[in-house]
């Protein structure tokens, strides 16, 4: 067959209406090579575009091209062309890319993700370490209205390690407010939150290591009774290993007396440990101050050599991570049931729906902003927030780095507390930690059955004869506050 009698057809990509698709770079060089026999011969191409218009198919934008072209000489050796590459023999061979992962959803979305967090580095953040982000552990006690929500946003900051512990199951009232649950999951009894909450992640987002654990957390003031002890000391168990397989601790729990025991364990593992609390109107947020006397050493140290070089007492300004307060440091008395002599209605927590999401939205920046710092959980508070207060090299990118931050839906008020770490504190205080780590169970055992040993051993018990603390116990009515 004649070459003018031939029409060469190849699947033009090409949206332009005047010009083809790259490809037929190729294909003239393979016409050219094996149909070709004289010079300035005549060769019609028809680059076939192949689209579908308002539902229907459609080949009008095809181009047709009429090339005056030459043949080409046989090659004495193998062209050096892209994809010819020696391999670990030395011999020029092809090169396979396998492209199968650019059409696996699941490795889409792990590229997708991330794109927000990659804009905001390029764009404002370029000492954005989101490697440090994606890497941190962390560990969810509470997978209830707050711990849905904090799980959400720690997978919006590409946090990849979530592990969520409750012991209860998904109720009918559960999904409207707490966003990692649906009507199906409240069917036949309802579904365990914590393994449903993991699921739940998993399929907003295939590549989180999303684990759920059901497990109840001893609390002090809550007798075990004899044939529930081994039951007990598993749970303990369970809950110290999660604990130390974790970078990062948040306390979402509904009472006081829960966070008790993650407090004092994330005290004698250096841990970040996080609270998120509700009340009706109002809620907190708050880092626990850091055990690692070496990292807050070096905090101290920084600041006094920037208190030198200003010539002033900044010593009145911050308070170094290591002073920090935990949750239970601003308490005279130790926790206990808060449930005993309660109505049902009395238990619940009962908060402005908006409140979870405000509340946990701050306590996970607080955490990223922690990560950021370079002396992290050690960084030092600020006691005054006023213009030139808050220059120095404390700030991480990010900005400020609060102790507390306590909120206010009643008047739309926020306001950043700070408090020292107390000596007599019945949850992280020296005293209480090396308990802890010496005893062991026994301790805990005993701390569960009566809180007053936690008074005793921590010296609240003595400080309570203290006349100007006495006036203050009269004042307690023995109530919990919101949070």
């Amino acid at each position: 067959m004649k070459l003018s009698e031939l029409i060469f057809t190849f699947a033009d990509p090409s949206t332009i209406s005047q010009y083809p698709g790259w490809v037929l770079r190729n294909y003239i060089c393979l016409i050219c090579r094996h149909f070709v026999k004289e010079e300035n011969s005549v060769v019609r191409i028809l680059g076939l575009r192949d689209r579908t218009v308002n539902g229907q198919r459609c080949v009008d934008h095809s181009i047709y091209l009429e090339v005056i072209l030459s043949p080409l000489c046989a090659p004495s050796e193998m062209w050096s062309v892209v994809g010819w590459e020696k391999n670990q023999q030395k011999k020029l061979l092809p090169r396979f890319v396998n492209l199968s992962k650019t059409m696996d959803p699941t490795h889409i979305a792990e590229s997708a993700v991330d794109l927000n967090l990659k804009l905001m580095r390029w764009r404002l953040l370029p000492d954005l370490n989101l490697e440090a982000i994606s890497k941190t552990r962390c560990l969810l006690l509470g997978a209830g209205t707050l711990g849905c929500n904090v799980a959400r946003n720690l997978l919006g900051w590409g946090v990849r390690t979530i592990t969520l512990v409750d012991n209860s199951t998904v109720s009918f009232s559960n999904p409207v407010r707490q966003s990692l649950f649906t009507f199906e999951h409240c069917q036949d009894g309802g579904l365990p939150k914590a393994e449903t909450a993991a699921q739940s992640l998993k399929l907003i987002f295939p590549g989180v290591d999303a684990k759920g654990v059901s497990l109840t957390i001893p609390m002090p003031g809550h007798p075990v009774p004899t044939n529930a002890v081994e039951s007990i000391k598993k749970d303990v168990a369970v809950l110290e290993e999660l604990i130390s397989e974790h970078d990062a601790v948040f306390l979402l729990m509904d009472s006081r007396e829960s966070r008790w025991l993650p407090t004092l364990v994330g005290a004698a593992k250096n841990k970040i440990v996080l609270t998120a609390a509700l009340g009706f109107d109002s809620w907190l947020a708050m880092r626990h101050g850091s055990s690692d006397c070496s990292a807050s050493a070096d905090a101290a140290a920084a600041d006094t050599a920037a208190d030198a070089a200003a010539g002033s007492l900044r010593t009145s300004k911050v308070i170094p991570g290591i002073d920090l307060g935990c949750y239970f440091c601003n308490d005279v008395v130790a926790p206990r049931d808060s449930t005993r002599d309660r109505t049902l209605d009395q238990q619940c927590t009962v908060s402005r729906p908006g409140l979870s999401m405000l509340c946990s939205a701050l306590i996970v920046e607080l955490l990223v902003s922690l990560i950021q710092h370079p002396l992290r959980n050690a960084a030092s508070a600020y006691l005054s927030l006023n213009d030139g207060d808050n220059e120095e090299d404390d700030q991480c990118i990010l900005g400020i780095l609060p102790h507390q931050i306590r909120g206010y839906l009643s008047n739309y008020q926020m306001i950043l507390p700070v408090s020292r770490k107390f000596k007599n504190c019945t949850a992280c205080s020296e005293t209480i930690v090396n308990h802890y780590k010496e005893r062991g169970f026994d301790f805990l055992i005993s701390a569960f059955n009566d809180a007053k040993v936690l008074e005793e051993l921590s010296g609240l018990q003595e400080l309570h004869v203290d006349p100007l603390v006495t006036e203050v116990l009269s004042d307690f009515d023995g109530e919990e506050d919101d949070w």
